[in-house]
């Protein structure tokens, strides 16, 4: 049975993947009192007596607990973003061409971010395909609730007393230096990060990512590029979809679930690609569960809500 080490179960991610390995049978799960949370010591020995650790931390937390690890066998699946494009971590995204096999073997693997792997999952695609170019000047649109935030912005959200202008969709990350845009670019094999713009609403969870394109930028039809997707996407926990709600799309339509559903809508000359999925689910503890998966060898959709 193997034994399952969560670093930072406190956190919204911690304790999304707590609540759904908690119900199962095939693992162990280490837990640590919550005194020695921060112990170094006690984090040290759990981290090295693990067959996989989730580290659910801040970006510079997330390095330390790696330095902590002597055991060779320990497999760590890290959910910041310290190591998503770094040097010999594979990119926990195992429905794009070549990763699922890399995930198999892996010690280390980068959790994609959750605005990225919207993004990622619309992207890559066409650009292996060759239907989107390298050197693409791309935008994309990220609408996601307010989870997202962690438990900072969860309690003022939820405050009785919070300020009225929480009520409405806010933009932020102006400066355009979002923590996701180099693993957007790297992954997707852009040449340049596209202009992105996070929007937080007033709903717990679920994201929409959009990217816009016009003829210009792309040498097939609409339908082409429904046909690609349909392709590409035939194994794992992404599929293609179009549904909408009476010709809407609302953005937490997959709140709870740990699977995404891509999609391409407009005409030849100008089409929008969505992709819908929860931003705690396949957009963080849904994907690391089933990168855990992968990597033991089970079914990878076991225990999540698909």
């Amino acid at each position: 049975m193997a034994k399952i080490f969560i670093d930072g179960s406190a956190g919204t991610t911690g304790l999304r993947i707590y609540e759904r390995l908690s119900e199962r049978k095939d693992l162990e799960l280490m837990i640590l009192p919550d005194e020695l949370r921060k112990d170094t010591a006690a984090r040290r020995e759990m981290l090295n007596k693990s067959d996989i650790s989730f580290l659910c931390l801040p970006d510079q937390a997330a390095v330390e607990a790696v330095s902590l690890i002597e055991n060779p066998s320990t497999v760590v699946i890290d959910t910041s973003t310290a190591h998503r494009t770094a040097d010999g971590w594979a990119y926990g995204m195992p429905e794009l061409s070549g990763l699922r096999d890399q995930i198999k073997t892996a010690t280390r693997i980068a959790n994609p971010g959750c605005h990225a792997s919207g993004f990622i999952a619309l992207v890559r695609p066409l650009v292996e395909l060759g239907i989107i170019p390298k050197d693409s000047a791309l935008s994309c649109f990220s609408l996601t609730g307010y989870s997202g935030g962690g438990k900072k912005m969860i309690a003022e959200y939820e405050a009785q007393d919070r300020d009225p202008l929480y009520d409405a969709p806010r933009i932020y990350a102006l400066g355009q230096a979002h923590k996701h845009l180099p693993e957007m670019a790297k992954v997707c094999g852009l040449v340049k990060a596209p202009v992105f713009s996070p929007i937080v609403a007033s709903y717990y969870s679920g994201m929409e990512v959009s990217v816009s394109l016009t003829r210009d930028m792309i040498s097939c039809t609409l339908e082409d590029i429904k046909t690609a997707y349909r392709d590409y996407y035939k194994s794992g926990l992404i599929r293609y979809d179009d549904s909408t709600e009476g010709g809407l799309i609302s953005a937490s339509a997959f709140s709870g679930r740990d699977d995404m559903v891509v999609a391409a809508f407009g005409n030849d000359e100008r089409v929008t690609l969505i992709s819908r999925f929860d931003n705690l689910g396949k957009g963080a503890s849904g994907a690391a569960i089933q990168n855990m998966n992968i990597r033991l060898g089970l079914e990878e959709a076991e225990g999540l809500v698909i």
